[in-house]
């Protein structure tokens, strides 16, 4: 191993941390460079660097007001979107809180109307209704031949051409 300060020599440059010491050694055949001597220019060899350096800032800083205008439109379309989304949610949950709520009249009425369904049927008696019809309104059953039968072939409604004919 090699210390700081020691002149053996390797081939194989490795940066080592003696963790007893808390100091670093170099194992290497080359030397570092401790301080580099600045380089001198000449007065004009800086003003233009300095016009360079200047020029770059200017160029890298987004703080002009174009840069701020765009900024300030980008912000208000991003508000403008976020705030119709809202609206929009808002929209959405109160027309699906509506619709739950037809749906469940939807289900009260229905249920009462079955209900008065069953109550109606129960109170039929429909052997009743066939001797009224037959014994005191002179009702007949249909013959053969007395029965026409019309087909709607997909129309919610029938046409008639001529004159239904009389049964007698």
């Amino acid at each position: 191993m090699n210390h700081a300060g020691s002149s053996e020599v390797h081939t194989n440059r490795t940066m080592h941390r003696n963790i007893r010491e808390d100091r670093i050694y170099i194992d290497g055949n080359t030397a570092r460079k401790l301080q580099t001597v600045p380089v001198r220019r000449d007065r004009k060899q800086n003003d233009e660097i300095k016009r360079q350096q200047v020029r770059r800032r200017v160029k890298s800083s987004p703080m002009n007001f174009g840069y701020i205008f765009f900024m300030m439109i980008a912000m208000l379309g991003v508000c403008v979107v976020l705030i119709g989304y809202v609206e929009l949610q808002a929209d959405i949950t109160n027309r699906i809180n509506h619709i739950s709520q037809l749906e469940r009249q939807l289900n009260e009425l229905r249920l009462e109307n079955d209900e008065t369904y069953t109550k109606i049927m129960s109170g039929v008696d429909l052997e009743e209704i066939k001797r009224i019809a037959i014994n005191e309104l002179g009702m007949k059953y249909a013959k053969e031949g007395q029965v026409i039968t019309y087909s709607g072939a997909g129309s919610d409604y029938v046409r008639q051409y001529k004159e239904i004919p009389d049964s007698k």
